[in-house]
């Protein structure tokens, strides 16, 4: 038997199917330590040997930790992508909580190559936290920037000579000197956003700091490849968690959406842009492609030599993308060899 678990706050809608994909069970438990004893009497009841969970890094943790514990059960994790495209399989079922339940069950079937549940403790947890809360507070100082920066046009057009951004102290402090005198609520609302995006800059530099010092801690080898940086080094850590879950590169690739897929007709041959997989990893990696390219590296000669080839730019970048997501997976399992016991576990 297998069984898939769409996970939500309050709920586990569970599914059980058997070798042929039919529905044995399907049920909804809560989440919550009583209803992880129920999951795990019901995959023992049934003899499950393999679980497919989606949000195993979220809102399905507990119930993954759970059934890892238990022991004697594959636990892998399910992309909402994969989820989503079984769902579209099924035209006027429409979407249930039961009904990706069984997507998921019959994904976790169909697809050998599933990686097990990220299980981030201790470090790899720490780091992961710490890369999304920055990616938080950036997010909030990006949007609060554009909307000061509209205001900013109204009450002061022309001020952008003198305040190319809002990201940098020096700036924020000269967009406030030029609202000096103006009582109107609009400028004083303003500088108010003003203030606010000066907490958000000090707070994100702090961030970067402790971030620093817990990748220092790793000891990887991230942070000596071109193009990867402290933040992006605890991003790939945090994610992946430990690399033994990826069984080859090539697992790794499509874990994380550079492995490029297939759209060939006839006699064009071609591949298309992979936009499943971790989006944080995909970025990470993008933006460590942009940085090599315009640097005199190894990367821009590979890119360059793409492009010598007769691909576009952004299909020489993806390929890029490919043998970069390639580097970071060997430099992943260097780690692994000169620690004695591995900082990541899963």
């Amino acid at each position: 038997m297998l069984a898939g678990i769409d996970t939500h706050k309050d709920t586990l809608a569970v599914a059980v199917i058997d070798l042929a994909g039919r529905p044995v069970l399907v049920t909804e438990l809560a989440n919550t330590e009583a209803g992880f004893d129920a999951l795990e009497e019901l995959v023992k009841e049934h003899s499950v040997s393999r679980v497919g969970i989606e949000g195993s890094g979220n809102y399905g943790r507990g119930a993954a930790i759970r059934l890892v514990i238990v022991g004697g059960l594959e636990v892998v994790e399910v992309p909402p992508s994969l989820t989503a495209r079984e769902r579209s399989g099924r035209p006027g079922a429409g979407k249930t909580d039961p009904g990706d339940a069984v997507a998921i069950a019959r994904l976790t079937a169909r697809e050998t190559g599933l990686p097990p549940v990220r299980l981030a403790v201790g470090q790899a947890a720490d780091l992961r936290a710490l890369a999304d809360y920055r990616a938080q507070l950036v997010a909030e100082r990006t949007a609060l920037a554009s909307r000061t920066h509209a205001e900013l046009h109204g009450l002061l057009p022309g001020y952008q000579d003198r305040v190319p951004r809002l990201t940098a102290p020096t700036f924020i402090t000269a967009a406030t000197d030029l609202l000096a005198g103006d009582t109107s609520v609009r400028a004083t609302l303003t500088r108010r956003r003003l203030v606010r995006l000066a907490e958000l800059t000090a707070e994100i530099q702090e961030v970067h700091g402790l971030i620093t010092d817990a990748v220092k801690q790793v000891k990887t080898g991230l942070t000596d490849l071109y193009g990867l940086g402290p933040v992006s080094a605890a991003t790939i850590l945090g994610e992946v968690a430990d690399i033994r879950r990826y069984r080859s590169r090539h697992a790794f690739a499509a874990a994380n959406g550079t492995a490029p897929i297939p759209a060939s007709s006839g006699r064009t041959s071609r591949h298309r842009l992979n936009r499943s997989g971790n989006r944080q990893l995909n970025r990470v990696l993008y933006t460590m492609a942009i940085t090599q390219i315009r640097a005199d590296t190894e990367g821009r000669a590979y890119y360059l030599r793409k492009r010598a080839e007769g691909k576009t730019g952004r299909e020489a970048l993806r390929c890029l993308k490919r043998r970069l997501s390639d580097v970071v997976y060997r430099t992943l399992h260097e780690d692994l060899a000169t620690t004695a016991q591995p900082v990541m576990t899963g």
